[in-house]
């Protein structure tokens, strides 16, 4: 229980908050799971060695090298690939008729967040609980990276190239944001709060920009 304290928290990947952040820890978990199945396989490989290097019934070399130095890894990877590009798949931006688009500018080491209104907030970001929220992240000096790590993944913020990222807040609340791209002597303190709000707080919030 001690060891599982380690995965809550703030900037926990393992805590989501969201569909989109569920999606990346089942993806950490099931790379895990595969990581422990190859170094499983390996070190019984090694056993196995062991115990069959003092007998004559030795294993032919293409069996060790070709089936299970290549063949065994290879079917492992290739089924991690295969699962980690259906994640990303169902992660990106679809359209979505209550989809709202907020512009978000980096800097060091500031964050900048503009509504569909055109109010500009710096370090909080104001998103609706339980919508989709594509980001349009770009930056003016260096590359930064926006991560609010249990809303979902990474995204680069690359001066004069816009990235899209789509977050969803299952629950109102607050979640913390950091850069997580070093960008200089500042980059320790470069983080944000993003602020989730219920139905009724959101349409105050829009009424109110009106």
């Amino acid at each position: 229980m001690l060891a599982l304290g380690g995965c809550a928290g703030p900037l926990s990947v393992l805590d989501p908050a969201g569909p989109h952040a569920a999606s990346v820890a089942t993806l950490w978990w099931v790379m895990l799971g595969g990581a422990v199945l190859l170094a499983g396989l390996v070190f019984a490989l090694l056993a196995v060695a062991m115990v069959r290097r003092h007998r004559d019934d030795r294993v032919a070399d293409r069996t060790w090298i070709v089936g299970l130095g290549l063949a065994m890894p290879s079917v492992v990877l290739l089924a991690l690939l295969g699962y980690a590009l259906f994640v990303g798949g169902r992660i990106l931006p679809t359209p979505a008729p209550d989809t709202v688009t907020i512009g978000v500018e980096a800097r060091r080491y500031a964050w900048a967040f503009r509504d569909p209104a055109g109010r500009v907030s710096e370090n909080v970001l104001h998103i609706p609980a339980g919508r989709p929220v594509d980001l349009v992240i770009t930056a003016t000096d260096v590359i930064h990276s926006f991560w609010v790590p249990r809303l979902a993944g990474k995204m680069d913020a690359i001066p004069g190239h816009p990235n899209r990222l789509r977050i969803v807040a299952a629950r109102p609340g607050l979640y913390r944001g950091e850069c997580a791209e070093y960008c200089g002597t500042g980059h320790r303190d470069h983080g944000f709060t993003v602020i989730a709000h219920d139905a009724a707080g959101w349409t105050a919030r829009e009424r109110g920009a009106r």
